[in-house]
């Protein structure tokens, strides 16, 4: 390592523009979660359309989200992380504003996918830069930053949630995106990427060779499922808390603070799971030890009678630590790939796992009906069975990343 790199800051422009665009990306991300029955209700729906309207709109999301993962993952090899950063705040800045004005479902699930494509590049091309520009043994404080500054956008969101109508807080998530952009800090592209750039026989950004190579195929499928449940824990147990709540008889449980809570624990768990990755100077250690407590959080929260509202929320508190391992995950996935095609990873992983709620939504859809099973909780077992087997079955055989060096490329 060079004088020159050891003395990089971890607190940089590019950790700094980062870490504020993931924090407006996570208040817009989560801010359906806590208007979802406030809005559909002003919109005219009501009983069973407020879970099931609920789910349809979420899914409209996270389908824009797989979508932009694949965008601007090509794009951010391509044209360059920067220019990635600044386009996807600018498109989910102008879909939440556009959200505010929504009439009717149609037009609020238009709005949702269009933002749900602006929300999946910012995280990929923000963690990508940090990876690149700050040397190995301060990467993972970086990333970790940009992680834990990031999630705390969805505490913002709980509190502008209590005291704004729901079109307000659309337009308030927007306002503060075009205010990020406004601030005009400069960011260079990092060294790693320019060089790759300058050299024009190099493939970049070439989405199709990661299903031409078996071994890119399985080390891009291994990144994926490893955070599976991550999204079945804050897009099912989280997000449908006041369901949840009614099975183990408890009346008045909000998805608002089920969520803001979760994410406290969650905040502190990328805290947590980001110092443990430093001094174990490992990631596959420190992913295995929280997906093992992910199983036990689920477990006691299915299993649980809890007494009351405040001990259902802890269990939303421990939960979110359990999944406290985003950032690790994230980091993963810019470390596993070669510069020409690390954008393209970075990007499209966390936006895949995203993805992945879709399955498990209708699964759990599915699960709950009278007709199957009749219970969200035994639908909750069945469906958090299987996105923990196939984390822990991603995670078996993975390489470490921790001391691997950013500069290298992959033969495509």
């Amino acid at each position: 390592m060079s004088n020159q790199q050891s003395k990089v800051k971890i607190l940089n422009a590019a950790v700094l523009v980062a870490a504020l665009g993931y924090f407006v990306d996570i208040y817009d991300l989560l801010l359906f979660g806590f208007v979802r029955v406030k809005s559909l209700t002003d919109l005219g729906f009501s009983g069973q359309e407020l879970t099931d309207k609920g789910l349809s709109l979420q899914n409209w999301q996270m389908f824009g989200m797989l979508v932009g993962g694949i965008l601007w993952g090509i794009l951010g090899d391509k044209r360059g992380r920067v220019r990635v950063l600044y386009f996807s705040i600018a498109l989910y800045s102008l879909a939440n504003i556009l959200n505010g004005f929504a009439t009717g479902y149609a037009d609020y699930a238009f709005y949702r996918f269009i933002a749900g494509i602006g929300l999946a590049g910012e995280l990929g091309a923000g963690i990508t830069l940090v990876a690149e520009v700050l040397p190995k043994n301060k990467r993972g404080l970086g990333t970790m930053l940009v992680a834990t500054i990031g999630l705390s956008g969805a505490l913002l969101a709980w509190v502008i949630e209590r005291y704004f109508p729901w079109r307000e807080c659309y337009f308030i998530g927007g306002g503060l995106g075009i205010l990020l952009l406004l601030l005009r800090i400069s960011v260079a592209e990092s060294g790693i990427y320019q060089q790759v750039k300058e050299n024009k026989l190099i493939s970049r950004g070439n989405f199709l060779s990661l299903f031409t190579s078996r071994d890119r195929l399985i080390r891009f499928l291994r990144c994926i499922f490893i955070g599976t449940s991550t999204w079945f824990v804050i897009g099912v147990l989280v997000f449908f808390a006041p369901e949840f709540g009614k099975a183990k008889g408890l009346d008045g449980i909000l998805a608002s603070n089920a969520i803001a809570i979760a994410y406290i624990g969650l905040i502190l768990g990328d805290l947590a799971s980001g110092v443990l990755s430093q001094v174990l100077k490992s990631r596959i250690k420190v992913m295995a030890i929280f997906l093992t407590l992910d199983v036990f959080a689920v477990l006691g929260y299915l299993s649980l009678p809890f007494s009351s509202p405040v001990m259902f929320y802890f269990g939303h508190f421990i939960l979110g630590f359990s999944v406290g391992f985003w950032v690790i995950f994230v980091t993963i996935g810019a470390e596993q790939f070669g510069t020409n095609l690390r954008s393209t990873v970075a990007t499209s992983v966390p936006n895949f796992a995203r993805g992945m709620q879709v399955p498990i939504n209708e699964s759990f859809k599915y699960l709950k009906s009278a007709a199957v099973t009749g219970s969200v909780i035994t639908a909750g077992y069945i469906v958090g069975a299987v996105c923990l087997g196939i984390a822990f079955i991603a995670l078996w055989g993975m390489k470490e990343t921790f001391h691997r060096d950013m500069d290298y490329l992959e033969e495509v």
